[in-house]
């Protein structure tokens, strides 16, 4: 198969659609119109691509299984037998064997703080892929390390920290920071991306002591003797943002940066098998930079916030502007409460042993979450709110609810975000308006140690998948990464199992089959942003974005999943990683 070479083209030029065209849903198989033209006096039509010998489950109820395609204008136009798929090779036509593997859809992740920037320039305190563990002297190590060769008052920043991934079985704490530096301001961020940990230079320069009051839509921790430990949630961390120094950088350099961390992380995805990516926010001018380079390999869903939602707001651009490659989907996520894996969500009941009872950060007040949501949705666009625990799931449709009566448009699929604890009413206002939640993925597997903080009850309804299925709600994946790792086969185990990497199983009431974890991995991704029209699945008409996987996870030991190798990743009928 060819490698991906793009063509420059224009941001926001047309949707290509040459062989949408020409194919059509007769192509599933049997004798087509494209059959048909081999053996015409007409110029045979000849595949760009041709794949054969696979076990291919299409995602396409019509004909969810076939052992061959053909690929041509970068579209899938025919899907059936071996026989007839290479009835259409011809003179350049590339053809795969692929020996019985695996073929799926390429998988869709429908939130994702896709900058990539973190990855290639921060200190990394924890792994950004894969469950693993650290001590705190390695995070203090790599802290000290940069200090080392940093002024002094500039900021130290860690990231991919994850306070239930440390051998030493503790918090993370001002003393420990202190270690690090007492000259500069320390800070190490939680993955989840809600709590941070500061050391005392740090609380000093932001003139926080232990009787400053906790903000609202945050908190400023303290240990069993009243002092601060230096864990600071949500929204109380903005006082943080302008004080010390921080590394600046020319705009040629900041250009550079991102250009380099989005063609960095595309890698990374397309290497786990993600063919489009709902990105939360960034820079847009370097992605249409990378784009035009070569480098961008998955298909973008561009969810903005700030000045750019205000310029299409202003301007009159609505969701769903602009091509294949990058489009204009949904709001980034409008933050209603706290963090699940930092146990900041908002609860109807306080969490467990916690004195004084606390039920968690509400970062939003109703009021402002209704101007909003009706702001955005009279402006054509898709609102999509980030609500976690269930008090702010009831806020966010309350605001919803109230938009689409205010201002009614049809099939607005308004996005919730996580949607981690529900309830019967929740899942019924859900179904009614048409929402689409998109609950965290690889959690199950990856962070099945946090969920003893809520207990076997509450994760019966969180990450309900299998409640969403049952009401008939169009459910999608959301890995949150970096909040989650992004690799679709270990979310498919998690909903699949339920079961995480330390052999813990919660709320197995909420697993779902195979076949319904690639439908929220492909198809309902692509649904979750109006785009199942021409992706998320292997049917002729669509994009040819598809994975080739080593093993099936229909059949391997469903705790193997996640580590079926990923063979090839293609997008557009073009290889964008191959093994």
């Amino acid at each position: 198969m060819n490698k991906c070479r793009h063509s420059r083209r224009e941001f926001l030029g047309l949707t290509g659609g040459g062989m949408a065209g020409l194919a059509s849903a007769s192509l599933l198989g049997g004798t087509t119109p494209l059959a048909e033209a081999q053996s015409s006096d007409a110029e045979p039509l000849r595949a760009d691509l041709v794949v054969f010998n696979a076990k291919v489950y299409t995602v396409d109820s019509r004909m969810p299984k076939a052992e061959a395609f053909a690929v041509k204008g970068g579209r899938f136009f025919y899907l059936g037998s071996a026989a007839q798929a290479k009835a259409f090779i011809g003179g350049g036509t590339q053809t795969f064997d692929a020996k019985q593997m695996t073929i799926v859809p390429g998988f869709i992740d429908c939130h994702n703080h896709a900058g990539g920037n973190t990855l290639l320039y921060e200190v990394l305190v924890g792994n950004p892929y894969e469950v693993e563990f650290v001590t705190i002297a390695s995070i203090i190590d790599k802290l000290r390390s940069k200090a080392q060769k940093t002024p002094t008052s500039f900021w130290i920043d860690g990231y991919f920290f994850d306070d239930t991934k440390v051998k030493d079985n503790r918090q993370l704490n001002v003393h420990d920071l202190d270690r690090v530096s007492e000259e500069h301001p320390v800070a190490v961020h939680h993955r989840g991306g809600h709590t941070s940990y500061y050391n005392s230079k740090a609380l000093e320069l932001a003139g926080i002591n232990k009787d400053t009051p906790n903000r609202m839509g945050g908190t400023y921790d303290h240990d069993e003797n009243g002092e601060l430990n230096g864990r600071v949630t949500d929204r109380a961390r903005d006082v943080f943002n302008d004080v010390g120094k921080r590394e600046t950088f020319t705009v040629e350099q900041k250009e550079q940066r991102d250009r380099d961390g989005l063609a960095y992380i595309s890698k990374q995805f397309v290497r786990y098998g993600l063919t489009s990516v709902h990105h939360e926010g960034g820079d847009l001018f370097a992605l249409q930079q990378v784009r035009a380079r070569g480098e961008l390999l998955h298909r973008v869903s561009f969810e903005s916030s700030g000045d750019i939602l205000e310029a299409m707001i202003n301007n009159g651009i609505s969701s769903g502007f602009g091509d294949e490659w990058i489009r204009l989907g949904a709001t980034s996520e409008h933050t209603a409460d706290g963090s699940f894996s930092e146990r900041t969500m908002a609860l109807s009941q306080p969490y467990a042993g916690t004195h004084p009872p606390y039920s968690g950060n509400l970062t939003e007040t109703q009021e402002d979450l209704n101007s909003w949501a009706e702001r955005v949705q009279r402006a054509g666009i898709q609102p999509n709110c980030h609500a976690n625990g269930d008090v702010a799931i009831d806020m966010v449709l309350t605001a919803y609810e109230r938009a689409q009566q205010a201002a009614p448009r049809p099939d607005v699929r308004h996005k919730i975000t996580h949607c981690t604890l529900i309830n019967d009413d929740l899942l019924r206002r859900i179904k009614a308006l048409g929402a689409v939640p998109a609950p965290f993925t690889t959690y199950a597997y990856y962070n099945s140690d946090k969920f003893h903080f809520y207990g076997e009850e509450r994760m019966k309804r969180s990450m309900a998948y299998r409640s969403f299925f049952d009401a008939g709600i169009r459910v999608a994946a959301g890995s949150d990464f970096s909040p989650g790792p992004f690799a679709p086969l270990m979310g498919i185990q998690g909903m699949v199992t339920r079961t995480g990497w330390n052999g813990e199983t919660w709320g197995a009431n909420q697993r779902i089959s195979v076949d319904e974890a690639l439908l929220v991995n492909t198809i309902n991704g692509a649904y979750n942003s109006h785009e199942e029209g021409i992706k998320g699945s292997i049917t002729p008409g669509k994009l040819a974005d598809f994975v080739v996987l080593a093993d099936d996870p229909h059949t391997v030991n469903q705790e193997k999943i996640k580590d079926i190798e990923i063979v090839r990743t293609v997008t557009g009928g073009s290889t964008v990683y191959e093994k």
